[in-house]
């Protein structure tokens, strides 16, 4: 009789822990489906909210053309949006803010977002002229580098390999050894250019599909030291105080400011307006931050769009604020 319900005793034990463990599965299999469900209808969301703020930044764009004129620091475009809540983009009513359930869901959630003239950089593009290197451009990109205390020898290798790799497909020995061509700024290390000396150089160039001439209303003193030749890195910066002050409306006007005679601008090489626009967008759900960053090309009214990255930059950290 005691071994009996000994072993009776032991098979209700050996049952709870079956009910125990089958339990435990099936509530973590449920709190999975519903964590997979949560992060799919905010990566949804996320990307909806994204794609408004693209549109509102190609309006913004779209204005600013309808008006004409120089792009300059001072415009609408070059105003960056601070993170804000969501709340404050999805009020019911104007002067009604959200409450209740409608406030929890999107109170964890901020947006963020900023235009960049990518006409105020060295363009990788202008390198090339009808398949053999641009001089004037070359003589940039020399300064630069110099400016940066940036090894020449890497310039040296970038430019000749840049050279293989636009190079036209007749000798298929040459073509199975040239690199391939660049898509973005970070494939210049396939071109010789190291990890080191493209951080550097990244503030400062930009790959564009054509050839653009350096906007000298929004460049950086480097980039108007580089790209304007017998122009000092003094004159340079105190070119960009006086230009932030008071925007340049023509070339010509550049010209005057500049006040130099030794100092000669090319409207190849040198423009007061812009073409291309990079656009970035960041969302903050919860502690993951999403970032979204587009190149737009600006003809006329029309704004397409080029190019869209997206990837998660942060996760774990603290809401902004």
């Amino acid at each position: 009789m005691r071994a009996q319900r000994g072993a009776a005793i032991l098979t209700a034990m050996l049952t709870v822990v079956l009910v125990a463990t089958l339990a435990s599965a099936m509530l973590w299999q449920q709190w999975r489906g519903v964590e997979v469900e949560s992060a799919q209808r905010t990566r949804v969301q996320s990307a909806w909210i994204l794609t408004g703020a693209l549109d509102w930044a190609r309006l913004i764009l779209r204005e600013d053309a309808r008006q004409g004129g120089p792009d300059h620091l001072a415009e609408p475009w070059a105003v960056a949006l601070a993170p804000a809540r969501l709340t404050t983009f999805l009020a019911a009513q104007q002067g009604e803010a959200l409450v209740g359930d409608d406030a929890d869901g999107v109170q964890d959630a901020f947006l963020a977002g900023s235009m960049q003239d990518m006409q105020a950089r060295l363009n990788v593009t202008n390198l090339l002229d009808n398949g053999k290197l641009h001089e004037p451009t070359v003589a940039a990109w020399t300064r630069l580098f110099r400016q940066l205390n940036l090894p020449d020898d890497e310039l040296m290798t970038f430019t000749r390999q840049l050279l293989l790799a636009h190079a036209p497909a007749t000798d298929t020995q040459a073509a199975a050894v040239a690199p391939l061509r660049p898509q973005a700024v970070s494939d210049l290390v396939w071109l010789g250019l190291s990890p080191a000396t493209l951080l550097s150089l990244r503030p400062y160039v930009t790959l564009l599909p054509a050839r653009t001439p350096v906007n000298l209303n929004t460049a950086t003193p480097e980039v108007l030291m580089a790209s304007i030749e017998n122009l000092d890195m003094a004159r340079a910066r105190s070119l960009a105080g006086a230009r932030d002050a008071q925007h340049f409306s023509t070339l010509p006007d550049a010209v005057q400011r500049i006040g130099n005679a030794e100092i000669k601008l090319d409207a190849g090489l040198h423009a007061v307006a812009t073409r291309f626009f990079s656009v970035t967008g960041q969302l903050r759900v919860g502690q993951t931050i999403l970032q979204e960053t587009s190149v737009l090309q600006r003809d006329g009214l029309q704004v397409k769009i080029l190019s869209r990255t997206r990837e998660v930059v942060q996760s774990g950290q603290p809401p902004i604020q």
